[in-house]
């Protein structure tokens, strides 16, 4: 197909497929002639998957690119690709000074928290960067007793992380677990956080007796 019949099968506009293109973010075409290019199906899942993580995700166009690399990288593993695909939708943390102390304590309820629960993790992680950085936001805005229900979130995330592995890993092909492992953790990441935010509001009315509107 042309890049016409390509932005139309995708409801992608062609100036953005052009965009995606020159970002690496698509592969290239087919060349017919100087100007002219053919694409496949496999284009129109690549497309797709591009504007699932920009606009669902929420992610850069550089962490896109990177997510994307780790997707095609030869030999890689589920577990490697996941590494990969962490390290580019994880912030960095911030480089700020920490007179407060907040980030080192929080970084010793990170490893309390990693050892009860018997997590093995790289403690440079960027996973575990992130939640270090987040329980001390937590300490230093002195809502220490929000803290005191880690142990919930940890629960409810490894049976979550369980789930999830164990559907990609029921794949029978490679390429879709690959492509599972990354979908699932910046697609996966939106929905949880929008179905948190609904049983919220559930929990919420319940406890204050409200009716709903």
């Amino acid at each position: 197909m042309r890049i016409g019949e390509l932005s139309s099968r995708t409801g992608v506009p062609v100036p953005t497929i052009k965009y995606y293109l020159r970002e690496g973010l698509l592969p290239s075409g087919e060349r017919t002639s100087p100007n002219q290019a053919q694409y496949g199906d496999g284009h129109v899942r690549r497309l797709k998957l591009v504007r699932a993580m920009l606009e669902v995700g929420k992610l850069s166009i550089a962490a896109t690119r990177e997510v994307l690399n780790a997707i095609d990288a030869p030999g890689g593993t589920l577990h490697g690709t996941l590494g990969a695909a962490q390290s580019a939708v994880t912030a960095e943390p911030s480089a700020g000074g920490d007179e407060d102390g907040a980030r080192q304590e929080a970084d010793r309820l990170v490893a309390v928290l990693a050892e009860r629960r018997g997590w093995r993790v790289k403690p440079g992680g960027a996973a575990r960067q992130a939640l270090i950085q987040v329980v001390a936001a937590y300490q230093r805005l002195g809502q220490e007793d929000l803290l005191g229900i880690l142990d919930e979130y940890a629960v409810a995330a490894e049976r979550l992380a369980a789930a999830e592995i164990a559907v990609i890993a029921g794949r029978s092909e490679l390429d879709g677990q690959v492509e599972g492992v990354v979908i699932g953790l910046v697609l996966g990441d939106a929905l949880m956080a929008a179905m948190r935010r609904l049983a919220q509001e559930d929990v919420s009315r319940r406890a204050v007796g409200e009716r709903a509107n």
